[in-house]
C-alpha cells in the first residue's frame, strides 16, 4: 500500500513539474497587444480566480503552487487583447506586502499559496508561497491575525527544495 502511495505522490509531482515546464512554450506564444481572452485561456486554461481592473480590464490568476515556483496573472484589456503577463512570486512584489493587509490584497498580489497553516493557540495562520531566488528554493510566508490583517512576513529556505536536491 505505501509503495502505491509513493508513487501517487511522485506521479502528482512529475505531473505538475510538466505542466510548470510547459508555461515557456506557453508564454512565448502569447504576445502582449496581440493575443485575446480566448488565446490566453486555449494557453493555460480557466483561471482559478478572475479580478476585474479599475480600466475595465480583467486579470486571470494561474497558479502553479504547491509543486510549482512561480504563480502569473495575465491581464486582458478592456479591448480584449493581452496587456500584461506577470510571473508575481518576486522579492520586489514581496516588499510591497505591509503589515495591515487583508487577505484579499495579499492574494490579489502574489494568487494562490503552496500551502495555508493554522495556529488556533496564537490565533494566526500562515500562507506560503514556494519561489526561485536565482538557483535556491526559498518560501515567502505571511502571517495573519485572527481579524485576517498581515502582521508579520518572512522569508527562509525551502525544505521542499532542498529535499529534491539531496
Amino acid at each position: 500500500m505505501r509503495r502505491i502511495s509513493y508513487r501517487l505522490v511522485a506521479w502528482g509531482l512529475a505531473f505538475a513539474g510538466l505542466l510548470a515546464g510547459c508555461d515557456p512554450q506557453r508564454i512565448s506564444e502569447l504576445e502582449e497587444g496581440v493575443a485575446t481572452e480566448a488565446d490566453v485561456r486555449a494557453k493555460f486554461g480557466e483561471p482559478v480566480a478572475i479580478y476585474n481592473e479599475e480600466n475595465g480590464g480583467r486579470t486571470f490568476e494561474y497558479p502553479r503552487q504547491p509543486a510549482g515556483q512561480v504563480n502569473y496573472m495575465i491581464t486582458v484589456g478592456p479591448d480584449g487583447k493581452m496587456s500584461a503577463l506577470r510571473q508575481v512570486l518576486k522579492p520586489a512584489n514581496f516588499a510591497k506586502v505591509e503589515p495591515g493587509w487583508d487577505k484579499a490584497q495579499v492574494r490579489r498580489l502574489l494568487g494562490l499559496p503552496a500551502k495555508t497553516m493554522r495556529f488556533e493557540l496564537k490565533n494566526e495562520e500562515v500562507w506560503d508561497w514556494r519561489y526561485a531566488d536565482g538557483h535556491e528554493g526559498k518560501l515567502f510566508s505571511v502571517t495573519f491575525d485572527r481579524d485576517g490583517r498581515v502582521t508579520s512576513t518572512a522569508v527562509t529556505p525551502d525544505a521542499m527544495a532542498l529535499n529534491q536536491k539531496g
